[in-house]
């Protein structure tokens, strides 16, 4: 069953192809900043908010976050969580993921078993993800545990994706890691994109329009930034990224 986030998405894509989504991280925030992040990213074209971080952060802290941004904007705040830490009653919905390449199997399956029944209880809307650490990995790859997925082996993640599929999952993210130096390769984006059938998300390491560009043309389906930049940059670094998207629609 589709909810009403997951078609919002799914209809953004379908009508204005490749889109952009921006990730607050709760950690390096406070709610008045994020608040602000969202106001202008969302003013500068990006489709939906993802709150979430690699570490952990209180779930008070959390809660505040979701709900300051919750009042400044009106598109879709869908939780992004690295535990069941990570997990706010206030969002609209949360990307109930799986790391496809992590040897824990807590990554795979046993967060999500604890972490379930509160995403019942606060009637949050779970979206399916399969989720793939790339290259480096940064963070998100050490407190996964993941063996990332080398940029020279986009078959390796082709077959992760499609394992995702097939296990049910509704999207695909390929991360290359907060801050990575580069981001994931056009020709994996390709090749993965050519195995499923479900949307693909791709994030880490695109700074700048022409990066933006090259991921949407290898059949991105969203594009994923974080607010890595400080407060006053986030409009002109989001209307770059959001115009490199578009250009590839021309």
């Amino acid at each position: 069953m589709v909810g009403p986030v997951e078609k919002y998405l799914l209809e953004k894509i379908e009508s204005e192809g490749t889109i952009h989504i921006t990730l607050i991280d709760p950690e390096k925030v406070t709610p008045p900043q994020a608040s602000r992040i969202a106001n202008k990213a969302k003013s500068s074209g990006t489709s939906a908010i993802m709150i979430g971080g690699s570490t952990f952060v209180s779930t008070k802290h959390l809660d505040d976050v979701v709900r300051a941004v919750k009042h400044t904007v009106k598109i879709p705040v869908i939780l992004f969580p690295n535990n069941v830490t990570g997990i706010s009653r206030y969002a609209d919905a949360i990307w109930f993921m799986s790391l496809l390449n992590s040897v824990d199997p807590y990554f795979l399956i046993g967060a999500q078993v604890l972490g379930a029944p509160l995403v019942k209880r606060y009637d949050l809307e779970p979206i399916p993800l399969g989720y793939i650490i790339i290259g480096d990995g940064g963070t998100a790859g050490v407190i996964g545990k993941a063996v990332p997925v080398p940029y020279n082996k986009p078959e390796l993640a082709a077959a992760h994706a499609l394992a995702g599929q097939y296990l049910g999952m509704h999207f695909i993210y390929l991360e290359a890691g907060s801050g990575a130096k580069r981001p994931v390769p056009p020709e994996m984006i390709h090749a993965v994109k050519r195995y499923i059938d479900i949307p693909l998300i791709v994030g880490g390491g695109i700074k700048s329009r022409r990066k933006a560009l090259a991921v949407a043309s290898a059949g991105a389906d969203m594009i994923v930034t974080g607010n890595v930049l400080e407060n006053n940059e986030v409009k002109s670094k989001v209307s770059e990224i959001v115009k490199g998207i578009r250009g590839c629609r021309t």
